[in-house]
């Protein structure tokens, strides 16, 4: 052990902590314990089984309502009227209709359909006359007469206690009678329907519930009838059975039969009845054997080693502190203590701050969060939207005086997909880059095309020097930090410099009609959109590069940038003074540049609808207004097809990911790769789409094969899990327990249906 460990107050502590924790307290736990162990495992006992109790209350009563809501849908199924059921045409139809309401709940025996005054009565099977209905289900307690009056006068819902039912064959079997007079709630109900209900599917339903136990459970109705006796051993007598039914609810001491029980009630608000279970005191007593006795050598075990263990754990606790500290001093984000002076707290203290600073950083520096606010920064160029707390948690700073944007990206057909970490490489290089010598900073961005990136730079312009100068600059040391890094010229479009990061939004437009339209594909291309303006001599022309960026805006979407762009356009044109004729022939190259783009696009209902003599006929102010509308639609309708397309892209990942979610190198990254996409688009477009993040998708499409497969299979846990595409087994059965609130092996014990246990019992399981 290291001596410097002890030079520490808190490691110190540890061991006092341990020493006392371990031994007084083990002490003074024991004694308690042995006096208290009877009632202390009592309460628990009977605290659990009031829980269990009420869980089997709350799933019985939802059964029961399950079976109401039938009666109601059966009263309106226009299949199931009097007539229908009555024509020999449509019977078949009734009987049908029956038999599937009888599918959709598991505890349906039989499902009968009475109408008052009728001599027959239907049912999944077929119809009955009420005399050969009679014979088919005799009923021990409840005779033909009563039966029938029970079903032409009955005005509420009625559960009859379990009774044996003897059929044709002479077969018997106990079954309860649930009749719920149709139309609910109606003062003159027409019919009847009459569920039969097993017992055994209560019961069981219990057991599964409650667990093995040697005692006595119950359901009484309100008048105190036994409706569902499931008992281990004894019974009780009539009149003990009803006396329950006064218990308020909660736990209770009885004798029973000359014996001590606790009694645990539960009443339900919905129908009225009761559920018991009688405990025979003894059971208790024998479990407070086995945990004396397993108290008793715990504590001569503890009581022997407890120093040693209290130093041990001590240092055990301590070790990863004191390396946290240590990581928490030389990485913390935090101010720093000067060399030679101790910081003030303990170390809990200092691991504490650290850690709160990261996770803050951490929380709000999500990768995929910062990029869609750079997105959006280009798509809208509101950059002060952005709160001062989330441009220092993203660690993006506008505090230069000029900025442009450049798409850097290379030709499809050299986008292999074995170039995957490359990419990714070249992403966290360029997600935030600095040129001191040039005054730049840059900042990357994820464009939805998987073969092009954006890059915001940020700089202050040399004094005294042209300003396209430093931009050129700028470029070129980015291209020679890629050939460094990747050996690789990529392909560059680069947009016009502004003011303010407001303005981020036209000089990506412009980025991008650089990157389009350059003047070559090879290699190592840079295209500046500030070269691809031709202005003629006459001032009043829309220069070439304005109508460029016009069309690269819609093709956008960006209705801002189109906007500005025609108002300006036609504010120079009013200034311009010139004659009507050249005036409506710069409207028409405005004009044409939108219906062109349209045209590009497949917008086609753009082009019908352009008024005729829009620029003939119309003063300047009109022609701008029709121009700005026209641009409007075109932008709205990309807009459409843009958030069709992703739709569309969004459902096939979908279908991909459905077909290979049990492969466990599905990942974000391989997915975006398969539909050439960037990760951060198909991050931010399937959490909008779905409404939940694709890691969470992946674990519920696993996660219900799991389920599917324990219910369905036999196999091993391991075997399962791994075919579904999860490799850790332990990891994976904590979170299927925090999901389902059950571990795989109790779930498959619970809801299997091949009624088989599994093959074998996995370690992992615990």
């Amino acid at each position: 052990m290291k001596k410097n460990y002890f030079k520490s107050k808190l490691f110190l502590k540890y061991i006092w902590s341990y020493l006392f924790i371990l031994l007084i307290p083990l002490i003074l736990m024991t004694i308690f314990i042995y006096e208290n162990a009877v009632t202390n495992l009592r309460s628990e006992i009977e605290h659990s089984r009031l829980d269990q109790l009420t869980q089997t209350k709350v799933i019985i009563d939802g059964r029961m309502k399950e079976l109401s809501e039938i009666a109601s849908r059966v009263s309106y199924d226009e299949r199931l009227t009097k007539y229908r059921v009555h024509d020999p045409l449509t019977s078949g139809d009734a009987i049908q209709a029956l038999d599937q309401y009888k599918a959709t709940s598991s505890i349906i025996g039989e499902i009968f359909l009475y109408f008052h005054k009728d001599e027959k009565i239907y049912s999944s099977n077929g119809l009955y006359n009420l005399d050969v209905f009679a014979k088919k289900f005799s009923f021990q307690s409840w005779d033909k007469s009563r039966m029938f009056k029970d079903l032409n006068e009955g005005q509420y819902p009625e559960m009859r206690p379990a009774d044996t039912v003897s059929n044709a064959s002479g077969l018997k079997e106990t079954m309860l009678a649930y009749l719920i007079p149709i139309t609910p709630n109606s003062p003159t109900p027409h019919g009847t329907v009459m569920y039969l209900i097993r017992e055994s599917e209560l019961t069981s339903l219990i057991d599964s519930i409650l667990g093995s136990y040697q005692g006595l459970t119950y359901i009484l109705d309100n008048e105190g009838r036994i409706l569902v006796d499931n008992r281990q051993g004894e019974a009780l007598t009539g009149s003990e059975a009803k006396s329950l039914i006064n218990l308020s609810p909660g736990i209770h001491e009885r004798t029973i039969n000359g014996k001590a029980h606790s009694i645990v009630s539960v009443k339900s608000d919905n129908n009225g009845w009761t559920y018991v279970t009688a405990m025979p005191s003894s059971q208790f007593f024998s479990s407070v054997l086995h945990v004396r006795s397993f108290i008793i050598m715990l504590f001569i075990i503890v009581v022997l080693v407890g120093a040693a263990i209290a130093l041990l754990l001590a240092r055990m606790q301590y070790q990863p502190i004191s390396m946290l500290v240590e990581f928490a001093s030389t990485n913390s984000p935090a101010k720093r203590p000067q060399s030679g002076k101790t910081p003030s707290g303990n170390e809990l203290d200092r691991i504490r701050t650290a850690l709160q600073e990261y996770s803050s950083r951490i929380d709000l520096q999500e990768p995929f969060a910062r990029n869609h606010f750079l997105s959006m920064l280009l798509k809208y160029g509101s950059a002060q939207s952005l709160s001062p707390e989330l441009r220092e948690a993203f660690d993006l700073h506008f505090d230069r005086s000029r900025y442009f944007v450049m798409v850097i990206g290379s030709e499809p057909a050299e986008q292999e997909k074995s170039d995957r970490q490359d990419r990714t490489e070249m992403i966290r290089l360029l997600t935030q880059i600095e040129f001191p010598e040039l005054a730049a900073l840059g900042y990357g961005v994820e464009l939805p095309q998987l073969d092009q990136l954006g890059l915001i730079i940020c700089y202050d312009p040399e004094e005294g020097a042209e300003e396209f100068n430093r931009m050129h600059q700028i470029v070129e040391a980015v291209r020679g930090c890629l050939l460094e890094s990747f050996d690789v010229f990529p392909m560059i479009g680069v947009g016009t410099s502004y003011p303010s990061p407001d303005q981020l939004n036209q000089s990506f437009i412009e980025a991008c009609s650089a990157f389009e339209l350059r003047a070559t594909t090879g290699q190592g291309s840079v295209t500046y959109f500030e070269k691809l303006s031709y202005t003629p001599d006459h001032t009043a022309w829309v220069p070439n590069n304005t109508l460029m960026k016009l069309s690269q805006s819609l093709k956008q979407g960006s209705y801002d940038v189109a906007a500005q762009i025609i108002s300006l356009s036609v504010q120079d044109l009013q200034a311009a003074e010139v004659s009507a004729m050249l005036m409506r022939c710069v409207c028409f190259d405005l004009l044409n540049t939108i219906l062109k783009t349209a045209s590009e696009l497949g917008i086609h209902s753009v082009l019908q609808d352009v008024p005729p003599g829009m620029v003939y006929s119309s003063s300047l102010e009109e022609v701008e207004r029709g121009l700005l509308s026209l641009a409007s639609r075109v932008c709205s309708q990309v807009e459409r097809n843009n958030q069709k397309e992703e739709q569309s892209m969004i459902d096939r990942i979908v279908a991909y990911i459905d077909g290979h979610y049990t492969d466990h190198t599905l990942s974000l990254e391989s997915v975006a790769f398969e539909f050439d996409i960037s990760p951060s688009h198909v991050s931010r477009s399937f959490k909008e789409k779905m409404g939940l993040n694709f890691i969470q998708y992946v674990w519920q499409k696993r996660l219900e094969e799991v389920i599917h497969q324990l219910r369905t299979t036999s196999d091993p846990l391991k075997d399962i899990i791994l075919r579904v595409g999860y490799q850790d087994t332990p990891n994976f059965t904590r979170k299927f327990k925090k999901e389902t609130g059950y571990t795989p092996g109790q779930y498959r014990k619970l809801f299997s249906e091949t009624g088989q246990p599994p093959a074998s019992s996995d370690p992992d399981e615990e």
